[in-house]
């Protein structure tokens, strides 16, 4: 373990962006504590993981400060909440685009000032962070845009928008021509949307650049992920988790580097029969809800039970690069065609019919190599709640071993889901 490993904290910062300094002066300690016991705890991790630690010890401070400095250099900072919300438009027209979602269970209480307690977790902490000045993400960020995934979601844009300007995206719930050409006309109006926050016409160069840039950091991501599949795994479970929790808020461009970077000692390692587990360890692999940073409690009681989880299929994961945009359009109404038909591959619950969805992730479980399915659910999240029926059936229909799990962010479960887990694994184990 590293012992030198610190969060830092900036609380002159945190002032200039208006938080509750006194409050989250005891967050930086808190998240060293939790980031040593949960991934610096690890054996034989790949060294050029120290880039990804670094990112997490300047979490509050430094990557805080380059945004701020840039936001103070003219470009705009556009938060977002959702994979549909197309980051590529906010690149292309000069800003600067950072995932909001909260995954933290201390600005709870916050939120439930105001929310309703049966709501989603994720929603909650996200407007917790914002209402108790928590989160120094939020407290730079120009603009937020939301989407309509979900009804916590959309009814809670209206009262986010009390605190910051919210704008809201409509994503259609079915997957009809027709609903391309009403999810087209959203994606010009969010053009529209950014380029008044930016002060910037993004042309056909500029969006081709943005999708150039946006493209290059879904196939770094997913260069990674083909190679953990690799049996003896090269890289823990967690640390993919933690890799594509930083692929939200870190500089795109840079990302994608660093992360190429670590697939080239991958490649290394595998080639070295170097891994961090046998063999013979149990393969898992996740489907379900989000998992927004510092949100590692499923991973970790997983892969502490002597398990290695080998595939996320959730919007943290592979919704989130697994297809690319056709980089070939000759004008401006074609490259939004094509932006518009990437996202709509995004299989959320939230779209009726879905079964593409469970296609998907039958698909994944067979190229990950994976011995089991564990589904998991944030708690009052209906649409996968409900979709887990149809992808028990699926995998029972296939003799794959499957375990749903509800559950929030709360440490309360944690004893119930350890003894769980590990009745799974031996499931698996056989």
């Amino acid at each position: 373990m590293n012992d030198a490993f610190q969060v830092h904290s900036d609380p002159e910062l945190w002032e200039e962006l208006g938080m509750d300094v006194a409050r989250f002066s005891g967050m930086p300690p808190m998240l060293t504590n939790a980031y040593k016991n949960i991934f610096l705890s690890q054996h034989n991790r790949p060294e050029r993981m120290s880039y990804f630690d670094d990112m997490v010890a300047n979490i509050h401070t430094g990557r805080i400060r380059e945004i701020y400095d840039a936001k103070k250099g003219g470009k705009p900072v556009i938060g977002t909440f959702c994979v549909y919300v197309p980051e590529e438009l906010v690149v292309a027209a000069g800003g600067i685009c950072i995932g909001l979602c909260g995954g933290a269970q201390g600005s709870i209480a916050d939120a439930e000032k105001i929310l309703p307690r049966n709501i989603c977790p994720m929603v909650k902490s996200a407007f917790g962070f914002k209402v108790g000045k928590i989160c120094p993400y939020f407290q730079v960020v120009d603009l937020v845009y939301g989407e309509t995934t979900c009804d916590a979601k959309k009814k809670t844009w209206e009262l986010l928008d009390r605190y910051v300007p919210t704008h809201v995206m409509e994503i259609p719930q079915m997957k009809r021509e027709r609903d391309k050409w009403l999810w087209l006309d959203e994606v010009k109006d969010f053009k529209s949307a950014v380029e008044r926050i930016t002060d910037t016409v993004a042309d056909f160069d500029a969006v081709a650049a943005g999708i150039k840039t946006i493209n290059a950091k879904r196939f770094a991501l997913q260069r990674l992920n083909a190679l953990r599949h690799h049996n003896p795994s090269p890289i823990s479970g967690r640390d993919m988790l933690l890799i594509e929790q930083i692929a939200f808020y870190d500089e795109p461009v840079r990302f994608a580097q660093k992360v190429h970077a670590l697939c080239d000692e991958l490649e290394q390692r595998i080639g070295n029969g170097v891994s961090v587990a046998p063999a013979s360890t149990p393969r898992v692999m996740v489907s379900g809800t989000p998992m927004a940073l510092p949100n590692w409690k499923l991973h970790f009681i997983i892969e502490s039970a002597g398990a290695i989880v080998v595939n996320e299929e959730s919007c943290i994961g592979t919704r989130y690069y697994k297809d690319l945009i056709d980089e070939g359009s000759t004008d401006l109404e074609q490259q939004l065609e094509r932006l518009t038909e990437r996202y709509m591959k995004i299989d959320c619950s939230c779209f009726t019919p879905n079964d593409d969805r469970i296609a998907q992730v039958l698909k994944e479980y067979e190229a990950s190599g994976a011995e089991g399915i564990i589904d998991y659910c944030l708690q009052f999240c209906h649409t996968y709640n409900i979709e887990a029926v149809k992808l028990r059936e699926a995998c029972e229909a296939r003799g794959i071993p499957f375990m749903s799990i509800e559950t929030d962010y709360a440490p309360d479960d944690v004893g119930q889901l350890q003894t769980r887990v590990e009745a799974f694994l031996e499931q698996i184990r056989g």
